[in-house]
């Protein structure tokens, strides 16, 4: 199996900075994408940024120039560097992987298990 383990959420004044980790472990795989997703109160879980195998990133319109994912492929880990963060970036931010198990011989998608990030004013 392959398991996700999120850390660097919490409380934050608007306007500071905040750096999400998110740790990919387990049997054999390839990364075919890491991503960030969050979810606020009331709302759907919408897409924050993701990174490729290959290095390509995309980033929800709300959060460019502001967040940067990066990934650090030897410790299999995926970060998000959160800048000027807003009240609007309150959430529970949620680490998602799609990728190659060598084990099982097929494509998994995991999920971690959420973190909070409060924003205040």
């Amino acid at each position: 199996q392959v398991q996700l383990v999120e850390s660097g959420g919490g409380l934050v004044q608007a306007g500071g900075s905040l750096r999400l980790s998110c740790a990919a472990s387990g049997s054999l795989f390839s990364i075919n994408t890491m991503g960030w997703y969050r979810q606020a109160p009331g709302k759907q879980r919408e897409l924050v940024a993701a990174i490729t195998s290959g290095g390509s990133t995309n980033y929800a319109d709300s959060v460019k120039g502001r967040f940067t994912i990066s990934r650090d492929n030897a410790k299999n880990t995926v970060y998000l560097q959160m800048n000027s963060l807003k009240p609007e970036d309150t959430a529970v931010y949620y680490c998602r992987l799609n990728c190659f198990n060598w084990s099982a011989r097929r494509d998994l998608e995991v999920w971690g298990q959420g973190t909070l990030v409060t924003v205040s004013s």
